[in-house]
């Protein structure tokens, strides 16, 4: 048995198929979805959400907050951003951090820039050799 995913951006359906596991991360810390999970619904964290592939292997997708419903064994996932792992542009995301950075130099209480940080850093774990949690 599997889960139906769903992540959808207003651009597009960015990964609709099956998985045995959905983690994500919400307010209160992260969350795994298995088949039969009880009905939720959640506000997601700039954070990967990870996706357990019914064949054993993992999908990454950088979500920059959004919300998760889950129901009758489907998930979807409702974000303004979010990014599959392999499509994710490293020089745009460093030029993000780098420009984010600078802000909060000037004022270290940006919200703005504050939370452009959190989403190249989140994009920026695909791109390193050596993925971090952020």
């Amino acid at each position: 048995m599997a889960l139906h995913v769903e992540l959808v951006s207003p651009e597009r359906v960015a990964y609709s198929g099956e998985a045995s596991m959905v983690i994500a991360r919400v307010a209160n810390g992260d969350i795994a979805f298995q088949p039969g999970h009880v009905p939720f619904i959640g506000t997601l964290q700039t954070h990967p959400v990870r996706l357990i592939l019914v064949d054993g292997s993992e999908q990454q997708i950088a979500v920059h907050q959004g919300f998760v419903e889950v129901s009758n064994d489907r998930v979807t996932i409702l974000s303004d951003v979010c990014e599959l792992a392999e499509n994710i542009d490293a020089g745009r995301a460093e030029a993000a951090k780098q420009a984010a950075e600078e802000e909060l130099k000037a004022d270290a209480n940006d919200a703005d820039a504050l939370a452009a940080l959190r989403r190249a850093s989140v994009c920026l774990l695909y791109t390193s050799p050596s993925p971090r949690d952020p």
